[in-house]
């Protein structure tokens, strides 16, 4: 079976978590490294995808850095989205030949996640992406994200889970390119704080089974280290 190694990292800002991420794609590249899943908080960040429309931010800059948010342009695909603490975010940088193929198992491995908490969670296509519940009100709302870059057959980007976060900033943009999404997360759908720790873990399990692999926990200084390891 086929090993991931998966580092918890805390808290990274954005784009501190962009230059590892390229880092590692070139180890990976090379084959120094095995496939790697970073998963780590953002301190508050809007990050512009490749697709985004001015439209998606409709205040300006200085608005949103005045409330503390910083604001980004990435190279993967999609539009803008909000992270901050109490989010979730995991990083996948993995070998891959189908981005179809790949997103569409990592979906699988969020929905398989937050059934573990209870959620009854589901993964939709074009134009509404991401992962959707029914939500506490009864209305659709949207509580993971999915947006990735594949460069020299591997993967950089990933994905987004609303765990504990505070869902106001989502209502200062529109999220994904969606006009009035409703946006939850794990805590508003259970009632239940503080549940990112544990969430963490369960996230990064269910990946590496949905995968067919054996996850290994690494230590960030493991990551850059310059032994070689076979892939």
């Amino acid at each position: 079976m086929a090993e991931l190694w998966v580092a918890q990292l805390g808290t990274v800002p954005y784009r501190e978590g962009v230059e590892l991420q390229e880092t590692l794609r070139e180890r990976r590249q090379a084959g120094e490294i095995p496939d790697v899943l970073l998963v780590l908080e953002h301190p508050p960040v809007y990050t512009k995808g490749r697709r985004t429309e001015p439209g998606d931010l409709p205040m300006a800059t200085d608005w949103y850095r005045e409330r503390g948010i910083e604001v980004c342009d990435t190279d993967r695909g999609g539009r803008v989205t909000y992270h901050g603490p109490g989010q979730l975010v995991a990083y996948p940088i993995m070998a891959v030949e189908r981005v179809a193929d790949f997103v569409h198992t990592m979906g699988g491995a969020i929905v398989a996640a937050l059934a573990d908490e209870g959620i009854a969670a589901e993964v939709r296509e074009t134009p509404f992406t991401g992962v959707w519940v029914s939500g506490s009100a009864g209305h659709d709302a949207k509580i993971g994200s999915i947006g990735v870059r594949l460069s020299g057959g591997v993967t950089t980007h990933g994905l987004a889970v609303n765990v504990d976060n505070d869902l106001e900033p989502f209502e200062w943009i529109v999220p994904c390119g969606i006009d009035h999404v409703r946006m939850t997360s794990v805590a508003r759908e259970t009632g239940r704080e503080r549940s990112l720790p544990c969430f963490r873990k369960r996230m990064a399990w269910r990946f590496a089974e949905a995968f067919g692999m054996r996850q290994r926990l690494v230590s960030p200084r493991r990551l850059v280290e310059r032994e070689t390891v076979a892939a």
